[in-house]
C-alpha cells in the first residue's frame, strides 16, 4: 500500500509518500510545500491543490492520510487550514484515493505510544521507525506528514 501523508496548512503543507514493503515501511518522498503570505488565500489553496495533484500523478498513492484539525486559539488560521484541508480531500477523492483521517492524539499514540508527546519526541521516534534516506534537514510539518502516513500504514489492513 502506498500512502500520501499530509499535515494540512496553507502557509506550510507537510507531504510524505510512504509505502508498505514486506515487514517495513519505506519513505519514498517528503517535503514541506510553502506559499507566499502575499497571495490571497484562494490562490494559496489553488497552488497547494496543483502541487497535490502533481504528487498524486507522480507517486500514484492508494490512499490519502491527513491529520484532523484541532485548534484552540486562532479561528482565522483554523478556517484557512480547514479550507485547504477540504480542497485536498476533494482532490484525493477525485483521484479515487481512499481517505484516512487521524487526530493528533491518534498519531502521537501510534508513533510514540504516548498521546501527549511533543514534536521532538515524535521526530525522534520517526528516525527510529523509518529510514529517512539520508535526509538531514526536515522541518516539523514534514515530520508530521511522515507521522500521519506511518499511522495509516500501521492501522490499516493491506
Amino acid at each position: 500500500m502506498r500512502v500520501l501523508g499530509i499535515d494540512p496548512g496553507y502557509e506550510r503543507l507537510g507531504v510524505a509518500v510512504l509505502e508498505k514493503e514486506r515487514d517495513s515501511d519505506a519513505l519514498l518522498f517528503s517535503d514541506c510545500l510553502k506559499t507566499s503570505p502575499k497571495l490571497e488565500l484562494s490562490e494559496r489553496i489553488f497552488t497547494l491543490g496543483e502541487e497535490a495533484k502533481g504528487l498524486i500523478t507522480k507517486w500514484k498513492p492508494d490512499a490519502l492520510a491527513i491529520e484532523k484539525l484541532f485548534f484552540t486559539t486562532n479561528q482565522k488560521t483554523a478556517m484557512g487550514v480547514s479550507e485547504a484541508r477540504g480542497a485536498l480531500i476533494y482532490i484525493a477523492r477525485s483521484a479515487k484515493l481512499k481517505i484516512f483521517e487521524y487526530t493528533p492524539l491518534q498519531i502521537k499514540i501510534a508513533i510514540t505510544g504516548y498521546g501527549k508527546a511533543d514534536k521532538n519526541q515524535v521526530a525522534s521516534m520517526i528516525k527510529n521507525l523509518i529510514n529517512l534516506r539520508g535526509k538531514t534537514k526536515i522541518i516539523d510539518d514534514e515530520y508530521d506528514a511522515i507521522a500521519v502516513a506511518l499511522t495509516c500504514l500501521a492501522s490499516t489492513r493491506h
